[in-house]
C-alpha cells in the first residue's frame, strides 16, 4: 500500500492512524474493481496483513463509509456490499434468483442534468438499479419456484 496514495492521504488528513491492518484494507479497496464484500475484503486482506481481524475491517469498511470513500448497496440477495462512491453504478437485480449485472452505459446524464438545473443539487455520484427476473427465472410466474 503506498502511503501517500489518495486513501491513505485523506483518512491521515482526517485524524485517523495508518495501522497495518487498515492499510491492508486500503490496499483491497484501492486495487479492487469488484463489489466488495466484509468476507472478500477480510481475505484478501490477510494476504497483506495475515493477523486481521474481521471486526477491524467491519470497522475500517464503516469508516471509509462515513468518510465518502465507498457505499453500502444492498441487492437481491441480502448481503451488503460495497462500492467506490464516485462516478455511477449500474445493476440488474433478479428477483428470483439473486443475480446481479452490473453494465457501465449510463443513461442518466439528461436526467442529472435536468435535475440539477431544476433543484440546483450538485450531484457526484448516482446508483441506478434495476429489479427483475433474469432471462432463467423470466421463463416462470412470478413467485414461481425456479
Amino acid at each position: 500500500m503506498n502511503p501517500t496514495s489518495p486513501l491513505t492521504t485523506r483518512l491521515r488528513a482526517a485524524g485517523y492512524r495508518l495501522t497495518p491492518a487498515r492499510l491492508a484494507v486500503l490496499a483491497v479497496v484501492e486495487t479492487s474493481h469488484a463489489h466488495l464484500t466484509p468476507a472478500l475484503v477480510l481475505d484478501e486482506a490477510k494476504t497483506h496483513a495475515p493477523q486481521i481481524g474481521r471486526a477491524t475491517v467491519y470497522r475500517t469498511l464503516e469508516l471509509l463509509t462515513e468518510l465518502g470513500v465507498l457505499r453500502p448497496i444492498y441487492l437481491g440477495d441480502g448481503g451488503v456490499y460495497f462500492i467506490r462512491a464516485e462516478g455511477g453504478h449500474h445493476h440488474l437485480v433478479c428477483t428470483g434468483c439473486g443475480q446481479m449485472v452490473e453494465f457501465d452505459e449510463c443513461m442518466a446524464e439528461e436526467m442529472i442534468h435536468d435535475l440539477q438545473e431544476r433543484f440546483g443539487f450538485q450531484i457526484d455520484s448516482h446508483l441506478l438499479e434495476f429489479h427483475g427476473r433474469c432471462p432463467a427465472c423470466a421463463v416462470y410466474p412470478v413467485g414461481a419456484a425456479g
